[in-house]
Order: structure tokens, then sequence, then C-alpha cells
């Protein structure tokens, strides 16, 4: 479990987190969301220690991380896959951190098949992809065998099937009651990933909760409709303080009522009904709404390809 209260760090005249306070319970994969400069990584860096908060706390595990006598077997994490020494191997990268934190050289093995590293494991870290290099880092983050992990863009650089093993293995690590926090941009990712989600924005928590309250509660529902009788429906959903849009295709799109409210007044009314399909925003949606007043690198409105600029 992580447990963040009232957390707040600064730089400068910068507020890069402003009083957050969150946990991030164990079984579940929690999504940490937010735009450029929302203080993600400022508030990962504090969870695994290695910024210090102006005020406020962190535990892992019920303690604070820094006070493990095992850290590697309490919390793993990759913050950045280029913290690696380009001139040692992936094996080698991944031995020196065993050897320090008494794990026995086996685990190595273990992780190195497990992110599919063993054939390049001999190579520099130097001649490693982006992908390679996120590859080695999860390796190094799961080498503790850990009850916690802390993972910043883990699948960036990552082709598809590499993203699919990543959302594969956090959804594994939390089946099996690990406690799973990781950051992304990809919100098609995060809505296929995550469990639960927290949403900053300029250092301030803006929401937290389940994936599917958090769509609800910033984007519209709509009802699909096809019916062969549209202006007796369109009638009745007039009586009931609802609206509804011809799409092209035909379709109504129903606002202002729910598919079993749709579905019981067309009964009622003896309206035949061919589809009645409920229909809610997706996570990107959500995002851009939640965290619209919050973009600190807001693009242009212009349409040209330059971006507006002569």
């Amino acid at each position: 479990m992580i447990e963040v209260e009232n957390l707040r760090q600064v730089f400068g005249e910068k507020v890069a987190v402003d009083d957050i306070s969150f946990t991030v319970q164990p079984g579940s994969v929690t999504g940490l969301l937010g735009p450029n400069g929302a203080g993600k990584s400022t508030t990962m860096r504090m969870i695994v220690g290695l910024d210090r908060p102006l005020s406020g706390s962190v535990r892992v595990n019920e303690r604070s991380f820094p006070e493990s006598d095992a850290p590697l077997r309490d919390l793993g994490a990759l913050l950045d896959p280029a913290a690696i020494h380009p001139g040692r191997s992936g094996r080698m990268h991944l031995r020196a951190i065993a050897a320090t934190n008494g794990i026995p050289v086996s685990r190595v093995d273990e992780v190195l098949r497990v992110t599919g590293m063993t054939d390049a494991a001999t190579l520099r870290v130097g001649t490693y992809s982006l992908g390679m290099r996120q590859r080695i880092g999860i390796a190094a983050a799961l080498l503790g065998d850990p009850q916690t992990l802390v993972l910043d863009e883990p699948v960036n650089g990552l082709d598809p099937d590499g993203v699919h093993w990543v959302r594969e293995l956090l959804k594994s690590l939390a089946a099996a009651g690990r406690t799973v926090l990781v950051s992304s941009h990809l919100m098609s990712e995060m809505a296929l990933t995550a469990d639960h989600l927290i949403v900053m924005g300029r250092g301030r928590l803006i929401t937290q909760g389940a994936v599917d309250d958090v769509v609800a509660q910033a984007t519209r529902s709509d009802v699909l409709v096809r019916s062969p009788q549209p202006d007796a429906l369109l009638a009745a959903l007039a009586d009931i303080g609802a609206s509804a849009r011809l799409a092209p295709d035909g379709t109504l799109v129903v606002v202002g009522a729910t598919a079993p409210e749709v579905g019981a007044l067309a009964f009622a009314r003896s309206i035949e009904l061919h589809e009645l399909t409920p229909q809610q925003g997706s996570l990107e949606e959500a995002f851009l709404e939640l965290t619209k007043g919050d973009q600190e690198y807001a693009s242009g409105s212009s349409g040209t390809a330059n971006g507006g600029l002569a």
C-alpha cells in the first residue's frame, strides 16, 4: 500500500506538488494521470525517497520507504530508463543491484526471462533501444520480488507486443495482491490497464476513483436508438424532458435519459425499437475535460501545418 498525505514540493518559485493526498491499494492497478508539468514524476520521486517533500508524508507498506531494511523487497521502481551505466551489460547491471541488496543471483536470470531480455543481456546498455532500456528497467524493478511497484511511463518506446506484455504483467501482479502505481500519457492503454485513477494538474489533485466513475464524472452519457418510428419516439422523449439528434445513418442519439428509461418509454408507447445501446465517453475525453484548465503547455488552435507560425 502507498499512503500519501498532504504532500507538497516547491522548486524555487514553482509549486510542483500542492498538498495532495491519496492511497494506492494493493490488488489493483492505479494509474497516475496528468498533463506535462502536473507533478506526477515529482510525486513518484517523493514516494521512493529520491526527493524530500517540503511538507507532508509518504508511507509504503505502513512505513517510510527510506527506513526499509530491504528496500527492493518492499518497492520496485522504474522512474528513468536512461539511468543505467551505458558501459555495463544488462546482466551486469542487474547482478550489481542484486549483490548490493542481498538478492540471489539466480533471480537475475528469472527477471531477464520475464522481461524477454535473456538474449540481449550480454550487450552493453549503451547499445539498447529505448524499448530495451524500458525492459531492463522493469527487470530491475522486479528484481526484489517487491510488494509494491512504481513505474513512470513504462510503455514509452515499446512496440505493440511490448505494450501488451506490460499491460498483462501489471494486471497479473495486481491480481497477486501487489500494489501497482503506473503513470502514462496513453489514455487508451490506461483504460485497458488501470482499475483506479489519480488525476493531477499543476501539482494539484483533480480527482481520483475507479476508472468508470472518473469517466462518468467528466463525460456525457448518450443512448443510441434505432427505430422505424423516429418521430413518435422524439415526441415521447420530449414529454419526459429528454432530447435526441438524428445521426446521418438514421440513428437517434438520445440525451437526458438512460437506456432503461428509453426502453420503458418505448414499451409504454408501443414504439418499436431495433437497437438500444448506452454509450459512455472515453477516458481520453474525460482526461481532456478534467485537465482543460491545467494544461501547462497548451497547443495552439491554428489548423495550419506549422501551427500558425509564419
